[in-house]
């Protein structure tokens, strides 16, 4: 689509405002994590059910994905997108109201199921918005930016639940959090126009969910990644870095481990603006995604090996740029390889896969380190990129899958 100024200026405007949107809603994700677990105690909050409230609102969304997404393609974006918002910020608001209730676990895990619900909401749109006001060579760019600003909103809520409750109140962080994601849904209410259908296609069943070829392909390769990174990575560095003494500067293994973790989302953040960046270009999604991918192996085979400060800080700078990398240009080939009024459908079967990854790391993962070590995890996690590479060129070999891994793009109906 041939856009002049005015169009590109709209599109970025737009563009814009779901990374602001994105990212200040993502407060409210990670502001309980620092809290809770201390708090459990005081509130009368057993360890198992803490878990299951920080865990539910990721439950909730491998459920609510697919509807969100035929929603999606049934109504359009702009409704669907502010609602969520502003359903995450209510669910942040009953953070304030578990602290004083009778019965705060269940205040709690309502509002970590609401919260799922709308981020289910958010995501699917977010992606599907910036595919809609994205062309061939922007698409790449316009998916890391925005997957970007989903993604950086929940360190930042880490940060602001720690400092911000003890430098105040545990009710002052969580009244925080809330207010930035009212000021989410009001920026996206303001700034976000409708960009996906006419609200015509009636015939988009609610539990619909797009199973193409290609779909799959993307959305497996998805499930691989966040098993390795979130899933594996992020459940188990904290006792290798206790198991093999990788400790310093007066640091326990939570403070070392929240270090490296925090470096490796510093990685990610950075190449997750530049790898979409760079698949619009000329060289084209695929040799791009291959690329990360290599990155992503030789991060889990130093994480295996590694025995010291050093090598360690290298496979989380690897393992993140890998991350980070493929990002991008993953959801801009999803873009590329669906027609737009399927695209809802196509993002929230990529998130549920996603999110069915990140589910099912910590559960293999940390039986596997018991019973076996790290190696043989962080050496699975490994073959992980590898697997991705050899099933993103298999399905890519046909016609249209070179012209949309080059960058050209599939025509967007």
């Amino acid at each position: 689509m041939n856009r002049d100024g005015s169009e590109r200026s709209g599109s970025r405007t737009v563009v814009l405002a779901v990374i602001a949107s994105t990212f200040f809603v993502g407060f409210g994700g990670g502001v309980v994590f620092p809290i809770l677990p201390n708090l459990g105690a005081l509130l009368g909050i057993s360890p198992f059910v803490v878990g299951l409230i920080l865990s539910a609102n990721r439950i909730t969304r491998i459920v609510a994905n697919a509807p969100a997404g035929s929603l999606i393609d049934r109504t359009g974006t702009r409704t669907p997108f502010v609602v969520g918002l502003f359903v995450e910020g209510l669910a942040t608001m009953g953070y304030v109201v578990a602290l004083d209730a009778g019965a705060p676990a269940a205040w709690f895990l309502a509002a970590r199921v609401l919260w799922g619900i709308g981020s289910a909401l958010v995501f699917a749109t977010a992606y599907t918005i910036a595919a809609d006001v994205s062309t061939a060579d922007s698409r790449g760019a316009n998916m890391g930016v925005v997957r970007g600003g989903i993604t950086l909103g929940f360190p930042v809520g880490l940060l602001l639940g720690g400092v911000v409750s003890d430098l105040y109140s545990v009710a002052t962080a969580f009244a925080l959090a809330a207010g930035f994601a009212m000021l989410a849904g009001a920026i996206a209410y303001l700034l976000v126009p409708e960009t996906h259908v006419d609200g015509t296609q009636e015939n988009v069943a609610p539990w619909e969910i797009e199973c193409s070829a290609t779909t799959l392909t993307v959305g497996l390769v998805n499930f691989g990644l966040y098993f390795a990174y979130l899933g594996a990575l992020f459940s188990t560095l904290v006792l290798l870095v206790d198991a093999r003494g990788l400790l310093a500067w007066g640091y326990g293994p939570q403070g070392m481990s929240g270090l490296f973790m925090g470096l490796t989302v510093a990685a990610a953040s950075v190449f997750m603006l530049g790898g979409g960046k760079l698949s619009d270009g000329d060289s084209g999604r695929l040799p791009v995604l291959l690329a990360f991918l290599a990155v992503s192996f030789a991060g889990f085979v130093a994480l295996a090996l590694a025995r010291s400060l050093p090598v360690l800080a290298l496979a989380c700078l690897l393992v993140g740029a890998g991350q980070g990398g493929t990002s991008g240009p993953l959801v801009a080939l999803l873009a590329d390889l669906t027609p737009s009024e399927r695209m809802g459908r196509a993002t929230a079967t990529n998130n549920v896969l996603g999110d069915f990854g990140g589910a099912l790391g910590p559960l293999v993962s940390l039986p596997i380190v018991d019973s076996l070590g790290f190696v043989p995890i962080y050496a699975a996690c490994a073959v992980v990129p590898l697997a991705a590479a050899v099933l993103l060129v298999g399905a890519l070999s046909g016609e249209a899958g070179v012209r949309s891994a080059a960058g050209d793009g599939l025509p967007r109906e």
